[in-house]
């Protein structure tokens, strides 16, 4: 995916002011990819989207993005890994990566 597949996908999304999607039904693995990009992660691997499937299952099930105590002991991945998956922050990356609301306790 070019930087321009990547923008002109994002043109039709609507995100709040804190940059997550305000509708995550209208998520796609497009969208994500996307928003991956955006966040500077150049492709999604196999293990990226085994912890974006698992936030958006936890989120559908609770109502909320899930923290990342919650991340590492639902997926098995250690909290080094998730760093080194989504740097910089990973239960806020990864929950606009998933299309969610940002997780409770992120300021």
């Amino acid at each position: 995916m070019t930087e321009k597949t990547a923008e002109a996908i994002l043109e039709s999304v609507e995100f709040n002011e804190d940059g997550y999607m305000v509708d995550p039904n209208a998520w796609t693995p497009q969208i994500a990819e996307a928003i991956a990009r955006q966040e500077g992660i150049a492709e999604l691997t196999e293990d990226h989207w085994k912890i974006i499937e698992f936030c958006r299952q936890r989120a559908s099930e609770s109502g909320a993005a899930p923290t990342l105590r919650q991340i590492t002991s639902g997926t098995g991945i250690s909290t080094k890994e998730l760093f080194s998956l989504f740097p910089k922050g990973p239960a806020k990356k990864v929950a606009k990566i998933a299309g969610l609301g940002k997780p409770e306790g992120c300021v």
